[in-house]
């Protein structure tokens, strides 16, 4: 996940559904059938993947466009979009409009156009492109996401529950424990917004408790 600056909101919502199993919808206008798919992504590959995915399972639609957010909503500098042959500003950008607009971020969509022999204009397509998204937007599962940092934290065996119990209660979220001679190793995504300093923990352990947050 890219570092985001000051002026952008630390938690902030994404999709729910993944590159893998997207959301989809379909909106018709004029004989011509768009489908929209949405995804929840980690960078801008997976955008490109959301892309050649629709690609895949759809070979002969007419279009493939796309538009998408790669980073935390009002962050500028990964976001992107792409008109796959239609007139240009037709399609990616009405597309990308809505996204903006939405809030939510670290998000793809691609809207795949059946042509249905008649022609819709600059205006009716970029309408189509903007409504197809609006609609697959509107059934959206969403979560909320929350940057963290990897923490390794040292612990006796009789300390681990009482620490488990502490994390779960603080929005941690333990990824392995390895369990030695000495005691057990929790590796820990902690948050970066916690209201509480990790710290806290070593006092509620009465100092037992070792950290090393250099993991990446």
């Amino acid at each position: 996940m890219s570092e985001h600056s000051s002026d952008v909101p630390i938690r902030f919502t994404v999709p729910a559904s993944d590159v893998d199993k997207p959301y989809t919808t379909t909106h018709e206008s004029k004989r011509s059938r768009f489908i929209g798919w949405c995804a929840g992504i980690d960078g801008i590959e997976d955008a490109y993947r959301l892309r050649e995915r629709s690609r895949q399972h759809h070979p002969d639609a007419s279009h493939h466009c796309s538009a998408w957010i790669a980073g935390p909503p009002g962050d500028n500098r990964f976001i992107g979009f792409d008109d796959d042959g239609e007139p240009g500003g037709t399609a990616g950008r009405p597309m990308f409009h809505v996204l903006e607009g939405s809030g939510l971020g670290c998000i793809a969509c691609v809207v795949i156009r059946y042509f249905g022999g008649h022609k819709l204009g600059t205006g009716g397509l970029a309408r189509a492109y903007a409504q197809t998204v609006s609609e697959t937007l509107a059934a959206l599962s969403t979560q909320t996401f929350v940057p963290r940092r990897r923490v390794t934290l040292g612990l006796t065996f009789a300390d681990e529950q009482p620490a488990r119990a502490w994390l779960a209660t603080h929005e941690a979220r333990i990824v392995e424990a390895t369990y030695h001679a000495n005691g057990v190793t929790l590796d820990v995504d902690w948050p970066l917004d916690a209201r509480t300093e990790l710290g806290e923990l070593d006092v509620h352990l009465h100092g037992r408790a070792s950290f090393d947050d250099s993991v990446s």
